[in-house]
């Protein structure tokens, strides 16, 4: 059953891999500014958005690293599906894997992320957004979908 009030959507996120480390993004304290139906504020992400009216997974991919981070991805693969579910929103999160890509990574977007960093996969910071977490505990425990 629908309730107005609620939102539901289609989520990507994407794990950039180099060296071993994934590149997680710091959001913004402010909940305006973090801009997250699934209310991310001050944790850190993963490049990631909603997937916009016809788009496939790997361009809305492309399109959100590019303008979270300046990167151009080249190689993306569909790696797991998760349920993100809050009081107030639904998201179906699709992850992606991206070993493949140019450039250097660049807060291009300051008021929502205020920096990106490089962790080993084994220390992560603390908090990670919860669709983020996900799908890096499903990557790592090779797992398509784990409610």
């Amino acid at each position: 059953m629908s309730e107005p009030n609620k939102k539901m959507g289609v989520g990507i996120g994407i794990m950039i891999l180099k060296d071993g480390k994934v590149l997680l993004g710091k959001r913004n304290e402010d909940p305006e500014k973090a801009d997250s139906l699934l209310h991310g504020e001050g944790t850190w992400t993963l490049p990631g958005g909603k997937l916009e009216f016809g788009e496939s997974f790997e361009q809305g991919a492309k399109r959100e690293i590019e303008e979270e981070t300046g990167l151009k991805a080249n190689k993306l693969e569909v790696i797991c599906v998760t349920n993100d579910i809050v009081s107030d929103a639904h998201f179906v999160t699709v992850g992606l894997l991206c070993t493949e890509f140019e450039g250097e990574p660049a807060a291009t977007e300051p008021d929502e992320i205020v920096e990106w960093k490089w962790f080993m996969l084994n220390q992560l910071p603390s908090p990670v957004f919860s669709p983020s977490e996900k799908i890096i505990k499903n990557y790592m425990e090779k797992k398509f979908y784990k409610y």
